[in-house]
């Protein structure tokens, strides 16, 4: 009989609970719980996880298998050899149900070596509600909850200084640490928890904005079976990621000796600042995403993998990336080029069935984020448009038409933005150049008029023109 994974069967080490975790899911437990364990096991770092199940589901808990999980990371090794390398995680103690058992969960707050909280809770989760009251037993918020678990350290141990803690959210807004810090406070103010408490917050604790980066396929439902007889045991818990990984942390200087990032060799990051950072990240990685759909889609190709097998496109997200995305960036360019690199090789990860229709949607506004800075500055240094990126915005226009060469394309974007497509179809066959100029003056979408860039206009129609009236295939730009 198959032995379950716990730690009766697995004896492991054991850690001090100095973490405190909102969310339970499967990106937390690839990202952060791994890296964790990695310090634990490569550093004194000596800190142990407890889990707050910030919201409330009657999913098992980890607490069957006293914490224990199995990661495993799968990807391309340098030889370009697939590879599976399952991990044990040991850092994680416990997790508490917060709907469950409120008491349980404010008393983790009474916790004098407590130093660090972590939480993703998605986008929606760094949220306000004035209909939260601090005596909820819990409050509906994320930051709610948070604000009635430091206004409890902060009164159990009246005040102390050095009670404070250091607050790093993985959720995947923009400067999402400032924002958490801005809706405690808001808290704080609306249930009159009083100048000292605010002092406190300001003054003893740190809210650290962060970038992080790893693809986290999860629980292999399909494969667990075979995982489960190569690994020897059962898990419920199975959590599958790619080799890539990176931690960008806004914050003190300080903050690096505390992760004991001097003892080890992690992809974490401290900085002042993590918007270049972020600009990296959001030009290539999303980027070559964004331009690489309608022309890969349009060509007949339906994932990321098959895109990259493919040498037209894999040649022309290169070129796009090298020429015209890279050189707009204001990190040093072999940095930059280095990262391009562990993209595309990202891209090509066997393990990754990364569909194009679930990258494209709302593929106009993520045009505008991820590739108009890029054209915008592009054409200011250069004095001409980028060829690569305009003909991703024709190959766009195209496949926002909803059809091509008599197969449907399923659509989904802003209702307001489809209308117009839909009100525009008749200049796909009969005028496109009006259309192309229509699309370019966007400027409630664009910000700016883009018929102002000399030469877009008549690129970007060019492009369009072969693309709907021959094989997108056979226009693709490769040098």
């Amino acid at each position: 009989m198959t032995k379950q994974l716990n730690r009766s069967n697995f004896p492991g080490p054991n850690y001090p609970e100095k973490i405190i975790q909102f969310g339970e899911g499967n990106f937390l437990r690839a990202f952060i719980d791994w890296i964790i364990d990695n310090l634990n096991q490569k550093t004194d770092f000596n800190s142990g996880v407890t889990i707050i199940r910030p919201i409330d589901t009657h999913q098992p808990s980890i607490n069957e298998q006293d914490g224990l999980y199995t990661t495993i990371v799968r990807g391309l090794n340098e030889q370009g050899d697939t590879i599976a390398t399952p991990r044990i995680i040991y850092s994680v103690n416990r997790e508490i149900l917060i709907y469950q058992d409120y008491q349980l969960y404010l008393k983790c707050a009474e916790n004098p070596d407590l130093e660090f909280i972590f939480s993703n809770t998605t986008e929606a989760g760094i949220a306000f509600s004035d209909k939260d009251k601090a005596t909820d037993t819990p409050p509906t918020t994320f930051p709610a909850k948070l604000t009635c678990f430091l206004y409890h350290r902060f009164e159990f141990f009246t005040g102390k200084r050095d009670k404070g803690l250091i607050i790093i959210p993985c959720e995947l807004i923009d400067y999402n640490g400032e924002r958490l810090k801005e809706l405690v406070l808001e808290y704080a103010n609306l249930w009159q928890l009083g100048d000292s408490f605010i002092t406190w917050i300001n003054e003893s604790n740190t809210f650290c904005s962060t970038l992080v980066d790893r693809i986290v396929t999860g629980y292999p439902k399909d494969e667990t079976t075979q995982i489960e007889q190569q690994l020897g045991y059962q898990d419920q818990f199975l959590d599958t990621a790619e080799y890539f990984y990176l931690f960008v942390i806004q914050g003190p200087n300080w903050l690096k000796q505390k992760l004991n990032l001097n003892q080890v060799d992690l992809n974490i990051l401290v900085v002042d600042d993590i918007k270049p950072y972020k600009e990296r990240k959001v030009g290539i990685l999303n980027g070559a995403h964004t331009a690489m759909v309608p022309i890969a889609y349009l060509a007949g190709l339906r994932t990321v993998g098959q895109c990259m097998d493919n040498p037209k496109i894999e040649t022309f997200v290169k070129n796009l990336l090298i020429q015209e995305v890279i050189p707009t960036l204001s990190l040093d360019q072999g940095q930059l080029k280095q990262f391009a690199d562990e993209v595309l090789k990202r891209f090509k990860n066997p393990f990754i069935k990364h569909e194009l229709m679930s990258i494209s949607l709302n593929s106009l506004t993520k045009f505008k984020t991820r590739l108009l800075p890029q054209l915008l500055t592009y054409s200011k240094q250069f004095n001409q448009p980028p060829k690569y990126i305009s003909f991703a915005l024709a190959a766009l226009i195209a496949f926002y038409r909803g059809e091509y060469q008599g197969q449907t394309i399923p659509l989904t974007d802003n209702e307001h933005l489809l209308a117009k497509f839909n009100q525009w179809h008749p200049l796909y066959q009969n005028d496109v150049k009006t259309l192309v100029t229509n699309i370019l003056k966007m400027t409630e979408h664009w910000g700016i008029d883009l018929n102002h860039i000399a030469g877009l206009n008549d690129l970007v129609t060019e492009y369009l023109e072969n693309i709907l009236s021959h094989d997108i295939k056979d226009y693709i730009p490769n040098h």
